[in-house]
């Protein structure tokens, strides 16, 4: 898994340090404050380290990360990523299990990346993207964008995870984690989610029934999303999870349903990354650190900067939580007139 971070002058992230990363991983701050930018500058990383020497891929390092920069980011030049008014180069690094991968580039750089510095051995595991909006009524028109139109519009996290989402569910043993998990979660749904061939398109079936999945409910399509990457055996227990906005279109209950499920998958192997702005999403993974005596890191926005702390040690100082003590002060203030 990723054990740390180190970033300088990459768009809105001036400088982040985060040290000591767990299974599950949570950025907080307010909108525009890069918190969707930093899980993308993780996701390219992996996904570099992913593709590289798979197969028969004869791209070299520094081609395939210019191209998951050039196509996540949707960069003309790859120097527009460098923060605007910095001194100096942009600076990546991370480590996964110890092992360091790292890159750099100034802003005048268009497409030749300076070779990577990678310590870290190919990965047979896959990352995956999950953005705030459902992808699966988006499929075919993301496909068709992107394989055929080849035009900017949906980034690169959309792309992989509609290919990945295209991968026929697999019959026979799942993994122990993977399977439980799964039924918790068609649980949450009522129902099933499931690809028909015939019609080549998604339908949510209750039942006996059978109803196109226009008319299932956004947050239902957000869940059946992991259920299918669960069941599809994209994922495995050497995966990492990129969620942004996990709350999105989903009731609070269905939330913290959610985050339990994440938390066991967590604990079975899968490392999660988390970006949020909800009370909500906060206080469970607090409870959970508490029940579960799990580490949690939180890494979060701040006026001088990102502050790391720790769900394990308590609930940080942060604006979400000052925004919903001042909500809940103004209330006994009104009950008290």
């Amino acid at each position: 898994m990723i054990t740390r971070l180190e970033i300088q002058n990459f768009g809105p992230l001036a400088k982040i340090d985060w040290v000591k990363l767990g299974r599950i991983n949570l950025v907080i701050g307010s909108n525009g404050a890069g918190k969707t930018f930093l899980l993308k500058s993780l996701y390219t990383a992996m996904r570099t380290l992913e593709e590289y020497k798979r197969g028969s891929n004869p791209k070299t390092a520094a081609e395939i990360l210019w191209d998951k920069l050039h196509w996540t980011f949707q960069a003309d030049k790859i120097g527009d990523l460098v923060t605007k008014g910095a001194s100096g180069n942009l600076s990546f690094k991370c480590w996964v299990d110890g092992k360091e991968f790292s890159y750099g580039f100034g802003k005048d750089t268009t497409k030749q990346i300076q070779a990577p510095e990678n310590q870290v051995p190919p990965r047979s595991s896959n990352s995956i993207f999950l953005p705030a909006k459902e992808v699966l009524s988006l499929q075919p028109i993301i496909l068709r964008s992107r394989d055929t139109e080849q035009e900017f519009g949906f980034d690169d996290t959309y792309l992989d995870l509609a290919r990945a989402l295209g991968q026929s569910t697999q019959r026979g043993k799942n993994y122990a984690e993977f399977a439980s998990s799964r039924t918790s979660l068609e649980r949450m749904l009522g129902g099933r989610i499931e690809y028909d061939n015939g019609a080549k398109r998604w339908q949510f079936k209750k039942g006996g029934q059978r109803f196109p999945i226009g008319v299932a409910a956004e947050g239902v399509k957000k869940i059946a999303i992991l259920d299918t990457l669960l069941g599809n055996r994209y994922l495995d227990l050497g995966s990492i999870i990129f969620v942004d906005e996990p709350e999105s279109a989903l009731h609070p209950a269905k939330l913290t349903q959610l985050l339990d499920i994440v938390a066991a998958l967590a604990e079975g192997g899968i490392q999660f990354f988390m970006a949020s702005h909800s009370y909500f999403v906060v206080k469970k993974l607090f409870l959970i650190a508490q029940e579960r005596g799990m580490s949690i890191p939180v890494i979060a926005e701040e006026e001088d900067g990102w502050r790391p702390a720790d769900l394990k040690d308590g609930m940080p100082d942060n604006a979400i939580i000052a925004e919903s003590i001042r909500l809940y002060e103004q209330e006994v203030n009104l009950s008290l007139k």
